[in-house]
């Protein structure tokens, strides 16, 4: 008698669809049998909605403690599990304080009771002066480390420099442990600011290509001395990927993330005042985007990861339009998988492509690939039901963000996520939560 028993005719497996019934037992797949297989248990037949294995977003700002008001654990895993996704890793800022020290860690993992509605893990911080903390929070269990080569947006995480990174990767290359770079080494460039800041070409502008290049051929020099893991966070220049591929070509540990919206989105389209879609690197032309495409479809890019930053609608600056004071972030959790699904359908991708891109891959990251992100016999349950070719136009009732402000607005998009479970329980049912609060911690 099995825990519960699952049935599609398109389970999406790493060897290809095909139909399957899952049998589930103590929170992992016990076995992928046959669609015909004769099993006992309760069994949920989803007849030709998809099966795959629960996105793994190891990319978002969940921003709690300290600036709850602009996400927190509670709607951003309610948020994640509406989605699809069962597992986040959660960025080292915007909360307050950062991530720098196990004392922060521990404040920021207190904060989660009660309110972890799916499985989160955390990445270490690296700023000037704390190398010290690196060892203690290797320890307390993060799956890695992020630096900014520019200024991060918040004074309490300040940039760090090729010295500061120099102190910490021979540490993380003894451990395994990535180091996850915000590439963009910046120079002085306000000149743009004189002109009309609702202008998204001025602000386009103001983060040139070369900033993204220049950092990215720094991180490929360090990783080649001290063969420390290096991921690239949402590229967004694609001048870097022949640097990149010649990299990866030297056997070099280097990985790349991409970020739905660079995919989604191109800079032509953006109207001028449009600050719901200000990031940073920002939104590129067309052309651009399409050498991105065609990079994640090569398998030069990695995966897909959405930086989800949100921040109240009045830090959008939506209002003014006002490119140089807005905050810089998509808020996009809840639409990690139909916004790349729509697109990728498009260029002729396949479910087994989507689910590399946002599960097998980002599991390889986070140190989890020995049992997460896949639909083998032995890994967790963590899965999703798709309505893949059913449409929907995202709405603000439809999203559990806390803010309802996303460039995805009035979209028409394309998959719905009609079941989610979490260690083989189903904790959402479109439209409703099941279970809350079944999240567990993710460490190495």
């Amino acid at each position: 008698m099995f825990d519960l028993v699952l049935r599609s005719t398109a389970v999406v497996t790493p060897e290809g669809q095909r139909p399957a019934t899952l049998v589930l037992q103590a929170g992992r797949i016990a076995d992928v049998l046959p669609y015909d297989a004769p099993v006992t248990g309760p069994v949920l037949d989803v007849g030709s909605a998809a099966i795959l294995p629960g996105v793994i977003d190891p990319h978002v700002h969940l921003n709690e403690p300290g600036r709850t008001e602009w996400e927190g654990f509670d709607t951003g895993t309610r948020a994640a599990l509406a989605g699809g996704l069962t597992t986040l890793v959660d960025m080292p800022l915007n909360s307050a304080p950062v991530t720098t020290s196990v004392a922060n860690l521990r404040l920021k993992q207190a904060a989660t009771e009660g309110q972890r509605h799916c499985n989160l893990g955390f990445w270490g911080g690296i700023v000037p002066g704390n190398a010290a903390e690196v060892g203690p929070l290797i320890a307390a269990g993060v799956l890695g480390f992020k630096a900014f080569l520019t200024h991060s947006g918040i004074d309490d995480f300040p940039n760090a420099t090729e010295a500061d990174l120099r102190r910490v990767m021979p540490l993380l290359a003894r451990h395994g442990l990535p180091l996850l770079v915000h590439c963009e080494l910046s120079q002085e460039n306000d000149d743009w600011k004189k002109g009309d800041t609702r202008a998204y070409p001025n602000y386009l502008a103001s983060r040139p290509p070369s900033w993204e290049e220049e950092a990215i051929n720094l991180l490929i020099r360090l990783c080649a001395e001290y063969r420390c893991p290096v991921h690239i966070v949402h590229l967004s220049a694609a001048s870097a990927l022949p640097a990149i591929a010649e990299a990866k070509a030297q056997g070099l540990p280097l990985t790349v993330e991409t970020g739905q919206h660079y995919l989604f989105f191109n800079a032509e389209e953006i109207a001028d005042g449009q600050t719901q879609f200000k990031c940073a690197p920002p939104i590129r032309e067309r052309a651009n985007n399409e050498q991105l495409w065609q990079a994640l479809q090569s398998g030069l890019i990695d995966f897909v990861a959405t930086d989800h930053s949100p921040a109240p609608p009045d830090l959008k600056q939506l209002a003014s339009g006002d490119f140089a004071t807005a905050w810089g972030g998509i808020a996009s959790l809840q639409l990690a998988l139909p916004v790349l699904w729509t697109t990728a359908h498009s260029r002729g991708a396949t479910l087994p492509d989507l689910a590399r891109w946002l599960s097998q891959h980002p599991a390889r990251l986070i140190g989890q690939s020995h049992r997460k992100g896949q639909i083998s016999k032995g890994y967790d349950a963590d899965l999703l039901v798709l309505a893949a070719d059913e449409q929907f136009t995202v709405t603000e009732a439809l999203l559990h963000h806390r803010h309802k402000v996303s460039p995805y607005l009035g979209r028409e998009l394309r998959g719905v996520v009609t079941h989610t479970f979490l260690a083989g329980e189903e904790v959402f049912r479109h439209p409703n939560f099941l279970h809350l609060n079944r999240g567990q911690f993710v460490t190495r």
